[in-house]
C-alpha cells in the first residue's frame, strides 16, 4: 500500500490542483500514516500531509481574493479560442484522465509470476484499483471532487474482510513441539509473528494449513484477520454475508473453469 500511496502523491503533485483531489489525497495520507510502522515511511507520509495542507491553504487564499473582472469563457464554435483564460475541463474528462493514470499505476511491473508476490502486489494496488473502478462507473453529472473524496475515504476505511470465527479460533488444536516436529520442519523454523525459533515442549497453535504459531502471537492477528499470516489460507468467519459471497464466487469460478474446459475439449459447441 505504501508504494501505491507514494505514486498517488506523485500524480497529485504533477497533474492536479483542484482542492477536492487534494482533500481526498490528504485523507489518504492521514489514514496510511496511522497504518505504517516503518519510521522512514512515516516521515515521508508526514511530508505528503504537509504538502497537501500547504496546497489547500494556497487554494483557499486564492478563492478568498476578490475577482473584479468576470471573463466570458463561452465558445462560439468548436476550436474557437477565447480571450479569457481557458475554462476548466469537464468532469468526465478529468475522471477519464485520472482513471487512465491510476490504471497505469495498477499494472504489475516486471515478472510477478509467483503466487505470493502476486497476492501482495494485489493488496498494495487495492487503493488505486478501487479509485479507478469508481471513476470508471461515475456519471458525468456527478460531483467529481466530493465523490472522489468519499471514494478515498471508503478505501481507507476498516478492512472489508471480517476476522476469523471465534468458534473456529477456540477449536484450533494446540500441539506440543517434539524433536520429531523440529526434525520435520527444520531447526531454523520460527513463529512467523515473534520470530522466535521453535523449542522442544513449546505449545504451538496449528492452523488448518499446518503452520504453527504461539497462541499469544496468533490471537491478536486472528482478532483482526481471517487468514494465516504466512500463506493467507482463509478460516471461516462469523459474517454470513461474506461467507455467502465467497461461496458464490467459488461456484462462479468453477463454472468458468468448466466452460473453458468444455470449449477446449470441443464439447457443447454448435456449428
Amino acid at each position: 500500500m505504501y508504494s501505491t500511496v507514494c505514486r498517488v502523491a506523485t500524480v497529485l503533485q504533477t497533474r492536479y490542483t483542484a482542492p477536492g483531489f487534494w482533500r481526498a489525497g490528504l485523507n489518504l495520507f492521514l489514514g496510511t500514516e496511522k497504518l505504517v510502522t516503518n519510521p522512514s515511511e512515516k516521515e515521508q507520509l508526514k511530508t505528503f500531509i504537509l504538502r497537501a495542507r500547504e496546497h489547500l491553504d494556497e487554494k483557499e487564499n486564492e478563492e478568498s481574493m476578490p475577482n473584479n473582472r468576470e471573463t466570458d469563457t463561452r465558445f462560439l464554435f468548436e476550436g474557437h479560442l477565447t480571450v479569457g483564460p481557458e475554462p476548466p475541463p469537464p468532469a468526465w474528462l478529468v475522471a477519464q484522465n485520472l482513471a487512465r493514470e491510476l490504471s497505469i499505476l495498477a499494472e504489475p511491473s516486471g515478472d510477478q509470476g509467483a503466487n505470493n508476490n502476486g497476492e501482495s502486489r494485489a493488496e498494495e494496488m487495492a487503493p488505486a484499483a478501487a479509485i479507478m473502478n469508481f471513476l470508471n462507473t461515475m456519471t458525468v453529472d456527478g460531483d467529481l471532487e466530493a465523490a472522489l473524496e468519499e471514494s478515498l475515504q471508503n478505501v481507507m476505511a476498516n478492512p472489508k474482510v471480517p476476522p476469523a470465527s471465534k468458534e473456529v479460533v477456540a477449536n484450533l488444536p494446540v500441539v506440543t513441539v517434539t524433536e520429531e516436529i523440529i526434525a520435520r520442519l527444520g531447526k531454523e523454523t520460527q513463529c512467523a509473528v515473534c520470530r522466535e525459533s521453535l523449542l522442544v515442549d513449546d505449545k504451538m497453535q496449528e492452523l488448518p494449513c499446518k503452520h504453527l504459531f504461539h497462541p499469544p502471537c496468533l490471537k491478536p492477528w486472528l482478532d483482526e484477520n481471517n487468514s494465516c499470516p504466512i500463506c493467507r489460507h482463509e478460516l471461516r468467519t462469523d459474517d454470513h454475508v461474506y461467507e455467502s459471497r465467497k461461496e458464490r464466487e467459488r461456484e462462479e469460478e468453477e463454472d468458468r473453469k468448466g466452460a473453458a474446459n468444455a470449449v477446449r475439449g470441443g464439447e457443447f459447441m454448435y456449428v
